[in-house]
C-alpha cells in the first residue's frame, strides 16, 4: 500500500473531524470567535507544560510529559483545523503563502543566525 501524502492525510483528517463534530450537532457551537477562543486556552494548556523549564529542559521531555503535549499539540491542532474549515482557508495554501512572505522579510543575508525581528533587520 502507498503511503498517503501530507495533503491526502490533512483531507481525510479533516472529513474525520468533520464526521465526527457533526455526529455530536457541535457544528452550533464553533463559530470562529468560539474555535479561536478554545485554541487560546488549548495554547495555554500546552504552555503550561514548558513553563518554569530551562531551554533544555524543554529539549528533552520525559515520555510521560512527551505524550501529554502530544496530546495538547492534537488539541492546538483540531481547532486550528475547524477554524480553517469555517473560514475556507486552505491551510497548506495559506502556510506555504506566509513562508514566502517571511522568506522576503527575513532574507537570509540579514536574518541568518539571529532572533531579530524582520523591521530590526
Amino acid at each position: 500500500m502507498a503511503e498517503q501524502s501530507e495533503p491526502d492525510r490533512l483531507a481525510e483528517i479533516r472529513q474525520r473531524l468533520n464526521t465526527f463534530v457533526r455526529d455530536r450537532d457541535w457544528e452550533q457551537f464553533q463559530s470562529p470567535k468560539n474555535l479561536v477562543m478554545a485554541l487560546t486556552g488549548e495554547l495555554g494548556e500546552l504552555a503550561e507544560h514548558f513553563q518554569w523549564l530551562t531551554s533544555e529542559q524543554s529539549r528533552a521531555l520525559d515520555e510521560d510529559r512527551l505524550n501529554e503535549v502530544c496530546d495538547e499539540v492534537a488539541d492546538v491542532q483540531i481547532y486550528v483545523l475547524l477554524l480553517t474549515e469555517r473560514l475556507g482557508i486552505d491551510l497548506l495554501d495559506a502556510v506555504e503563502r506566509k513562508i514566502d512572505k517571511n522568506e522576503q522579510k527575513y532574507p537570509v543575508e540579514l536574518a541568518h543566525g539571529n532572533a531579530r525581528k524582520y523591521t530590526d533587520l
